[in-house]
């Protein structure tokens, strides 16, 4: 049968969201995914990105959805006279990485951060992920859907393995790429990271060997922690109180000077100080692109303030929350000739965008979020200044966010109460707000700015900053908050969610 992406959107309650294809596993049926690969597909070949000697490459999560969703996709790329190009399990940046060096559109097979009764499809072309206009295209590719190959319940109806054996050239290029970058220390001539204790929290993260691998190999002497054969759902942005508390636990029992980690497939950052204080994505994210001597930066509106206040960047531009946000921004000043070009997600997931030089190391483009740059800036930072990554991260301004969610929060419910407050003029949406969260009001004062650039951002007469926004990806509402000090931006914060659940 003919079907549009569209339509089969619709159908199947798998959609688009900021960062590919995504939706809850037992909607992502092999049918759904091989559709979406054929969209995919076409796409390409109608813009001239993909012929028959162009290969595709495939990688993927720890998921146990991740397998057949892979190889639903490898079937579609088979059947469609494509040569598949199996990386196996590594993080979204390498894979990445591998298709721009190679020239290749590339496939990823993760959830990212979400819980594990849910799964996704990132697609990326020559160029690197795709933008809004690429997905907008896809949505409307009308592909012939081969119903004989499935049954009733969406599976293959004759069980194949079309991935063949792994090529694991993406993997080691992707590891080189760093052990280049940070192989020896500038001042001592040591190895770049010898001296460090650092704690690996593997967890279920596709880069749990990988790291821990390449600590050792730059000097660190490194703790393996926290391996789970289950899928655990690592949020950067909203780090589990059980993290919190195993941090502090670790950094005492194992002497540690920092503890790196990642989200599920490797593309946000995760890294506690000496004392087992996560670091807030942010705020690693700005001491990475200071630590690489960018010049011309790009993050979201949702991104601590302190990166002005710095004073460390020739420009910064504000964009709506996504890569995609991002990466667009990133190329209006590439396309300018500027140099030193590079972004952070608030979940701290770094993009390059043009190549950097540090550590006498040509660093090439990587324009998709990455957590490895991240982590080894951070720790090789310290090192260079010889002070600890707590004492690092206070050379920055001293300000301070905090974000938080209402799980199992309708998007339908979320967009209405977002509206409430931003279809009138300037003064009946702060009247409004005002209106509705007393308890702010009088706390911080009255509203001195509101930006609708992405969800509803209010700042109000003492600094401090309150962030509405509909999550992308789940029935959730987040709340980012900011203030001079973090116990304040957390009771904002939980002040301003508190409200909303008896609005909502």
């Amino acid at each position: 049968m003919q079907i549009t992406i569209n339509d089969l959107m619709a159908q199947s309650q798998v959609g688009f969201g900021t960062s590919g294809a995504r939706g809850l596993v037992k909607d992502m049926t092999e049918r759904v995914c091989y559709a979406y690969t054929l969209g995919f597909i076409q796409y390409l070949k109608q813009t001239q990105q993909l012929t028959e000697n162009t290969p595709i490459a495939l990688a993927g999560d720890l998921r146990d959805s991740t397998p057949a969703i892979l190889n639903a996709c490898a079937r579609a790329i088979k059947n469609s006279g494509i040569k598949i190009i199996n990386t196996g399990f590594i993080p979204t940046p390498a894979v990445a990485l591998y298709g721009l060096q190679y020239q290749c559109p590339v496939i990823m097979v993760t959830g990212s951060h979400i819980p594990n009764d849910r799964n996704g499809i990132k697609f990326y072309k020559l160029d690197g992920e795709i933008l809004k206009e690429d997905e907008r295209l896809i949505k409307e590719q009308l592909i012939d859907l081969p119903d004989a190959m499935f049954n009733e319940q969406g599976q293959f109806a004759e069980l194949l393995d079309a991935l063949g054996e792994v090529d694991n050239t993406a993997q080691d290029e992707y590891i080189e790429r760093y052990r280049q970058l940070f192989s020896v220390n500038a001042v001592s001539g040591e190895k770049a990271l010898s001296g460090l204790k650092v704690g690996g929290y593997q967890h279920s993260g596709v880069a749990r060997d990988i790291l821990p691998d390449l600590l050792e190999q730059l000097g660190a002497e490194v703790v393996k922690l926290g391996y789970s054969q289950q899928f655990i759902p690592v949020d950067t942005e909203a780090v589990r109180e059980e993290d919190v508390r195993l941090a502090r636990q670790w950094v005492q029992e194992f002497q540690l000077d920092a503890i790196v980690s990642t989200d599920g497939d490797a593309d946000r950052p995760l890294i506690a100080d000496e004392t087992g204080r996560w670091l807030r994505g942010d705020i690693a994210g700005l001491l990475c692109a200071r630590y690489l001597h960018i010049e011309h930066l790009v993050t979201p509106v949702s991104s601590n303030t302190c990166a002005e206040k710095s004073g460390a960047f020739t420009e910064i531009k504000r964009t709506r929350i996504g890569s995609p946000y991002v990466i667009e921004a990133m190329n209006h000043y590439v396309k300018k000739h500027c140099a030193a070009v590079a972004g952070y997600e608030a979940n701290g997931g770094f993009l390059l965008a043009t190549p950097v030089r540090r550590n006498n190391y040509l660093l090439s483009p990587l324009p998709t979020r990455d957590a490895v740059v991240v982590l080894l800036s951070l720790l090789h930072a310290a090192v260079e200044s010889q002070c600890s990554l707590s004492e690092l991260s206070t050379q920055l301004p001293q300000r301070f966010t905090y974000s938080a969610r209402i799980k199992n929060f309708a998007t339908e419910s979320s967009q209405k109460l977002l509206e409430k407050y931003t279809r009138g003029s300037y003064e009946q949406n702060k009247a409004a707000i005002e209106t509705d969260f007393p308890v702010l009001i009088e706390k911080l004062g009255h509203i001195s700015a509101i930006d609708t650039t992405d969800g509803l951002r209010i700042n109000f007469e003492n600094e401090d900053i309150i962030h509405f926004r509909p999550s992308g990806n789940a029935p959730e509402f987040r709340c980012y908050s900011e203030s001079d000090t973090e116990a304040n931006a957390a009771e904002i914060n939980r002040i301003a969610l508190q409200r909303v659940q008896k609005l909502g």
